[in-house]
């Protein structure tokens, strides 16, 4: 009966483009330059090769095991098998921290893209929070654009899978035009600072990767509404992976190519600015920043879904609030999960830029915690299951999942207060512990009303 369990509604390209959506975002648009001038053209292409390698390695174990569990809730599933209850709270809390943080960013994230084509957009000063400027035209348009995401999700996912596939291709589209523009027309000696600040740069810079690369798992967290073979899920998102890499390394290297370092350190927007000096043309800049407002929708979009998916996953299994585990009697979407994250993107424009890149932050170090629990329960399920059928089973699996574990436990090390690119104290800090007390009081309430 319709609105008493999920859909199994996805397609092969949908799913793909679901995961390169979410992985792709923004960034590639905003952040290119602060890499490029943090790390050096080399330092840059290295973090992205050993990084993506790392989530490549992954995202290996998560292949074999939502072949293995297709259900809602991902990282839920498979820890619950591996440890229980605890271990899957653990693990879930932290990955809808991250997946939450995503979509709040976001909605700050889109009038300052839309400020590039629209110059003087501030208006209305509201006030500062740590130095960041709050203006309520921002807000406006941060505020409406969460109320259309939260619509479209609530709507159904076949709906929000057509939104993703058609903005994806036109971000696609635009990322094509640019590397062609490149290949015809570049500088090689561009290409220098190889390296910025020894090995600082390469560490600052991979230190982003989990939060840019996080978007894979929206396949498992969504694998109970994919309607594909489960061998084939795991293959599509080992792909979107791959893919998602190759791209940030192009446009890397694409703006390296086309920009002096002068102009790199002026930019606001390299990859945009890059783009509009090979085609000799603002506009092609104007159309690179439509394409960046295009990222913005398909990661939104994304990790709206799979935040969803996780909290109503915990919801089900009683260790939430029963509410989030609705689904809406039309559309079979968990609403009242989506209204919630909607509701925290109406709030987040009014805080400010600086807040949100420390939740960016604090959700990266969150990400890791919870690949690291999956390396580990895909290595304990070999162990303690090994007659689990595995549609699509990793070869050399003891040697994949520890090297994911390890890399996970050293992408883990370089956010801690002695790392390279420690998180921010107090305030990224209070963030991850705020966190994890509200999680804990939210478990401990559960176990009791189960008692």
């Amino acid at each position: 009966m319709s609105g008493e369990s999920l859909v199994r509604t996805l397609s092969r390209r949908e799913v793909f483009v679901l995961a390169v959506g979410a992985m792709i975002g923004w960034s590639w648009v905003i952040m290119t330059g602060v890499w490029l001038t943090s790390a050096g053209t080399l330092g840059t292409l290295l973090a992205f090769v050993v990084g993506g390698f790392a989530i490549l390695l992954i995202s290996l174990t998560y292949a074999e095991l939502v072949s293995a569990m297709p259900k809602v809730g991902g990282e839920h599933v498979y820890t619950e098998r591996a440890f229980g209850r605890t271990g899957s709270f653990i693990c879930t809390w932290a990955i809808i921290m991250a997946y939450v943080t995503v979509p709040t960013f976001e909605s700050a994230a889109l009038p300052v893209a839309i400020e590039y084509l629209f110059p003087n957009l501030e208006s209305g000063y509201l006030w500062s929070v740590f130095d960041a400027d709050v203006y309520i035209s921002y807000a406006i348009i941060g505020v409406i654009a969460a109320i259309a995401m939260t619509i479209i999700n609530v709507l159904g996912i076949k709906f929000m899978a057509v939104v993703q596939t058609t903005v994806t291709a036109g971000f696609l589209f635009v990322g094509w035009m640019f590397l062609m523009g490149v290949a015809s027309e570049f500088n090689l000696t561009y290409l220098t600072p190889l390296f910025v600040d020894d090995y600082k740069g390469f560490f600052a810079v991979l230190a982003m990767i989990p939060a840019l690369m996080i978007g894979f798992d929206v396949i498992p967290q969504s694998a109970e509404e994919i309607n594909l073979d489960p061998k084939v899920i795991g293959k599509v998102l080992v792909f979107s992976v791959a893919m998602a890499i190759l791209w940030y390394c192009l446009i890397s290297l694409g703006v390296a190519l086309s920009m002096t370092s002068e102009e790199l350190n002026n930019s606001t927007m390299a990859t945009a600015d890059a783009h509009a000096n090979v085609w000799h043309g603002q506009w092609a800049g104007n159309l690179t920043v439509l394409g960046g407002v295009a990222g913005i929708i398909t990661s939104w979009n994304a990790f709206i879904l799979g935040g969803s998916r996780a909290i109503y996953a915990l919801a089900k299994a009683g260790q939430l609030p029963t509410a989030f585990a609705k689904l809406h009697p039309k559309y079979n979407t968990p609403y009242i999960a989506i209204i919630f994250i909607g509701l925290l993107c109406c709030i987040s424009p009014f805080f400010g830029k600086t807040i949100l890149v420390w939740l960016i932050n604090a959700g990266s170090f969150a990400v890791v915690i919870g690949y690291g629990m999956v390396a580990y329960a895909f290595l304990k399920l070999r162990q303690i299951e090994p007659d689990m059928p595995r549609p699509f089973r990793v070869k050399h699996g003891q040697i994949v999942g520890w090297s994911a574990l390890v890399v996970s436990v050293c992408l883990g090390w370089i956010y801690l207060p002695w790392g390279p690119s420690s998180l921010l104290w107090p305030y990224e800090w209070v963030m991850i512990i705020g966190w994890s007390i509200l999680g804990l009081i939210l478990f401990l309430m559960a176990k009791r009303k189960q008692a």
